[in-house]
């Protein structure tokens, strides 16, 4: 689907919470400027639980009319009941998304049993590519690397976005799934050496900020030009941090806003970064030549 940086895009908003559309079109053009490779709508960080379906729709449809084919979009459609799923994920298809990335079932906490039945339910009744997404830190739920083998079994069930960011996680996938199957950290602090142990690229955080830097490390570690990757990865180790010092994304919607990208438009129940942390993120932006 895609190779290296992959930004898990926010979603801007006004000061009165409204998206933004022409920041939304500025950024998508941003990124495909700065050689970022491929944009996930509404994710995690693209404040998916805020959004209204139509709204996710409507934010679909102004990335992809502004790519123009250019970068693939990728839609978030996951959600806690399969039935909504499905219906999210077709709406992407007929829409133009190139893939969908599904996050495991949240609060509910099913079964590995049931995560086979969620995720085959939707591969079955949508023919498109399907990234799976485990975040065991927000879902309550673990997508078990014998569930993913299981999983990949399915034609459109192309890879996994794994957020663990246990190493030893992405060694048990490779070592149970097919040799073509794709692997994304969702982990900024550990994708470089994500890559280097094999991953595919990162769906990453950091690079909303930082996207040209971001690209370039992940080219550097997936050729294993490993003393140049590191090198350039501590550079963006203070800034991956800070992406996490609040509930991604108040951290870098603030960041965000700070560069002149977006308004400080965020919608509750998540609050604008707190102020005791504004000058350690404009540092952290200065030591990735953010400017």
């Amino acid at each position: 689907m895609f190779a290296g940086s992959c930004v898990a895009l926010v979603t801007p908003m006004k000061s009165n919470g409204e998206v933004d559309d022409k920041a939304l079109n500025d950024l998508v053009e941003w990124h495909i400027g700065e050689g970022t490779a491929a944009i996930v709508i509404s994710g995690t960080t693209g404040e998916s639980p805020t959004l209204t379906t139509d709204e996710q729709a409507h934010i679909l449809k102004c990335a992809l009319q502004t790519a123009k084919k250019r970068i693939p979009i990728i839609a978030g459609t996951g959600t806690n009941a399969t039935a909504s799923t499905i219906k999210k994920t077709q709406m992407a298809k007929e829409l133009g998304a190139d893939g969908c990335l599904i996050v495991t079932p949240y609060y509910n906490r099913p079964t590995q049993a049931g995560l086979i039945q969620h995720f085959n339910a939707v591969a079955n009744q949508v023919d498109m590519p399907i990234l799976l997404y485990n975040v065991p830190s927000r879902t309550g739920c673990d997508l078990q690397p014998e569930t993913v083998a299981n999983l990949s079994q399915s034609k459109n069930i192309i890879g996994i976005k794994e957020a663990t960011g246990n190493l030893e996680r992405l060694k048990a996938l490779q070592a149970q799934c097919p040799k073509d199957f794709l692997f994304y950290s969702g982990d900024d602090p550990t994708a470089c050496e994500f890559m280097m142990l094999g991953g595919h690229g990162v769906i990453s955080v950091t690079s909303n900020a930082a996207p040209r830097a971001m690209q370039a490390m992940c080219e550097l570690a997936l050729n294993q030009e490993r003393e140049k990757a590191t090198s350039l990865d501590q550079t963006l180790q203070s800034l991956h941090k800070l992406c996490i010092i609040e509930a991604n994304p108040i951290p870098i919607k603030w960041a965000m806003h700070y560069l002149g990208k977006i308004e400080n438009g965020i919608r509750l129940p998540l609050t604008v970064l707190a102020s005791q942390y504004h000058e350690k993120m404009i540092q952290a932006l200065k030591m990735a030549a953010v400017n």
